[in-house]
């Protein structure tokens, strides 16, 4: 729902509001927030509320640290899992400088930036996102354990399917907020998880699955369980991905609905243009050493194709139709910044159209019992973090995208986190401990 200040005001003096949180991500997509009272909401509507930007991943230095978030009133949702009398709302922020002059580190700016091109060029784009992850169990001391839930497998049901009533308190409380979750079910590894909600615009859809995370880990714990979005955290089982089905409309027809009949025109370009720079997002589609322990196994994607229907590519085109049309892109995970990367790939896209690229010949077969004879024509993604960010550190086309002070703050993270990872003896381990918990 669409709110003003004035409304958002009156709401929260009519709703027993007394926490507000204002959350933003930092560089690398992790949320973070400050809580103020609702006194204080009018004031950081007017003028933000000042942080220490130099203590957030990828922003400021410290000898000019401030920096201000302003309240998207838009994005208001009460937490519901949080307390009734005394309730607390959350907003997204806009970031900005002491000046008012937005931040360039703002990774939410960044996407709404990508969203004006599109409709600078006559574009929607709507996004629908698919995310996976894991049940763990905890142990007497509330932390996580590696031990799944249970032992379920795809779209099983209880009582081998212990996650029901988790997935059920999750799709209900996703309700609550406004996000309308479409589906939800047992996926093919242990403990593991899957819940779709309905595709929106790029922005909302980004804000969505941030909040996604969010609520999964709060009902998860609320459970005695722990929720992990890491990409690989079973070694031999399923890894847990983030498919992005995205459409585009013109006039209000979305340009993939006749994509049954040949993928052609500037569905076909767009396309063409997202398997064209899929190399160059790589390294923010799938950001962390775990992040590659995941293609080329149990329906993950290798290489660089795309055909319909077939889920071993690594774009499909679904079996839907009219506006349900799409293409779903399945190499990103759910440890990446959503607003960077639905914004390179809205850019990668539309600069295929711009350039009117014309998309592969399709690729029918299965991946994964191809022979290397049939599969060495095809380019694969990166085998592993440090090769995909060697291609994002020579691509002329996300230096024209990311501003220069954000691109190189992110390399500067990620390579420093590379060669802690590739020192380590016990990669394993050294997943376990940087990332299980934290993702």
């Amino acid at each position: 729902m669409t709110y003003t200040m004035e409304e958002v005001l009156e709401f929260v003096r009519d709703n027993d509001i007394k926490f507000i949180r204002l959350a933003f991500c930092d560089i690398l997509g992790v949320q973070k927030n400050i809580s103020i009272m609702p006194d204080e909401l009018e004031r950081a509507f007017k003028f933000g509320k000042s942080f220490d930007a130099s203590a957030i991943s990828g922003f400021m230095n410290v000898e000019k640290s401030d920096l201000f978030l302003y309240p998207d009133p838009v994005t208001l949702h009460v937490l519901p899992w949080r307390p009734q009398q005394g309730r607390v709302i959350r907003f997204f922020c806009d970031i900005k400088y002491p000046d008012r002059s937005a931040f360039e580190g703002d990774t939410r700016n960044i996407l709404k930036q990508a969203v004006k091109r599109a409709k600078d060029m006559g574009y929607d784009c709507m996004i629908g996102a698919e995310c996976e992850f894991y049940l763990f169990e905890t142990d007497e001391n509330g932390k996580p354990t590696d031990v799944p839930y249970d032992n379920g497998g795809y779209l099983d049901i209880s009582p081998l399917d212990k996650c029901e009533n988790v997935r059920r308190e999750i799709c209900l409380t996703l309700e609550q907020m406004g996000i309308k979750p479409e589906s939800s079910h047992h996926e093919q590894g242990p403990g593991q998880n899957e819940i779709d909600f309905k595709y929106s615009d790029a922005l909302e859809a980004a804000d969505n699955f941030i909040t996604f995370k969010s609520v999964v880990k709060a009902i998860a714990e609320r459970n005695g369980l722990f929720a992990s979005f890491m990409p690989k955290p079973i070694l031999n089982e399923s890894g847990s991905g983030l498919h992005i089905n995205l459409s585009l409309s013109k006039n209000g027809e979305n340009i993939f609905k006749n994509t049954k009949d040949g993928l052609c025109g500037e569905a076909g370009q767009f396309l063409a243009g997202v398997i064209d720079r899929i190399l160059d997002i790589t390294a923010f589609s799938n950001p962390i050493p775990n992040s590659y322990a995941r293609f080329g196994k149990f329906e993950a994607p290798k290489y660089l194709s795309w055909s319909y229907e077939n889920r071993s590519q690594l774009i499909r085109i679904p079996a839907s139709s009219d506006k349900y049309t799409r293409m779903e892109l399945r190499s990103p995970d759910p440890s990446c910044n959503p607003y960077l990367v639905f914004a390179l790939i809205i850019h990668a896209g539309l600069d295929g159209i711009e350039k009117g690229l014309e998309p592969p010949e399709p690729v029918d077969f299965n991946m994964y019992t191809a022979s290397s004879e049939v599969l060495k024509n095809l380019k694969s993604l990166p085998e592993n973090m440090k090769e995909a960010l060697d291609i994002a550190a020579e691509s002329e086309f996300i230096r024209r995208i990311l501003p220069e002070a954000t691109l190189r703050k992110y390399m500067a993270l990620k390579l420093d986190e590379w060669s802690r990872y590739n020192e380590s003896a016990d990669h394993i381990g050294y997943d376990k401990q940087f990332y299980f918990a934290k993702i």
